[in-house]
């Protein structure tokens, strides 16, 4: 696929013997939007985790922008170069920002690394209007902002580097379902702005379908469907996929019918 900007080939982990990743194929082109979807122990946060470089891998490869990147990366520089192709927003970003510092501190740190001779002052102040937060959070510190205010600092932060792709980690799971719509509209929004490609690591099925072209649904660590994302919604082909749909809570919702679903799954 000559414009996947990300390439995952035959991607395999395995911890104490279990195989946690087994055999994972996929291309993320240029600007696209692409989910992985599965429950917990899916290996969906693995995959992810190993393209980022918080993972090794057993066996398989990882291309970002045409560069072999399945190895940690060695070396200051290394890892720089990387973190300049591919950023992480994780679940809780409280946890991901220093408690100590300010908005403005944290995102000049990033900037300083990476572009050590630009106006970071004017920088800075471009990616807080970008995640629509303004100047006036710059002296913040993480305690004194909203889960959807900390939300949008880590993805400010992850900006910062200009990365082809951003990989979100159930970025919105902790967020109230309304803070949730706005911060995928505005991802939605930063995405047609910029051309970066995003990987979605998720079990909401209708974060998927909001703002995701492709899916790839997991389930013990292999690729069990994937395809175009309405596609896959509307026409469910694995078991699994079915399930992870039915399972869903809306009226009617019988919790008894889908565990007993979930314990004929081969």
């Amino acid at each position: 696929m000559p414009d996947a900007v990300l390439e995952v080939t035959v991607l395999q982990r395995s911890f104490g013997g279990v195989r946690a990743v087994d055999d994972v194929s996929f291309s993320l082109p240029a600007g696209g939007s692409l989910g992985i979807v599965g429950e917990s122990g899916s290996g969906k946060t693995t995959t992810a985790r190993i393209i980022v470089g918080l993972e090794r891998a057993d066996a398989g490869r990882v291309l970002l922008q045409g560069r072999d990147r399945t190895e940690h990366a060695r070396g200051r520089a290394g890892r720089l170069a990387r973190a300049r192709q591919i950023q992480m927003v994780f679940q809780d970003p409280y946890l991901s920002l220093d408690p100590r510092t300010s908005v403005e501190a944290a995102l000049r740190e990033a900037l300083r690394l990476h572009f050590p001779g630009a106006d970071h002052g004017r920088r800075i102040a471009e990616l807080l209007d970008q995640v629509g937060l303004g100047t006036r959070a710059a002296s913040a510190l993480p305690r004194q902002l909203s889960g959807g205010q900390r939300q949008r600092v880590a993805i400010a932060r992850a900006l910062a580097l200009e990365p082809a792709v951003m990989v979100l980690d159930e970025a919105v799971a902790a967020l109230d379902v309304s803070v949730q719509a706005q911060v995928l509209n505005l991802l939605a929004d930063i995405r047609e702005q910029t051309g970066i490609g995003y990987l979605f690591i998720t079990h909401d099925l209708g974060v998927v379908r909001c703002v995701t072209d492709d899916v790839i649904v997991m389930r013990r660590g292999r690729i069990v469907e994937s395809g175009p994302t309405a596609q896959v919604l509307a026409a469910p082909e694995h078991p699994y996929t079915r399930l992870l749909l039915d399972s869903v809570p809306r009226p009617g919702w019988d919790p008894r019918r889908i565990a007993a679903a979930r314990r004929a799954l081969p």
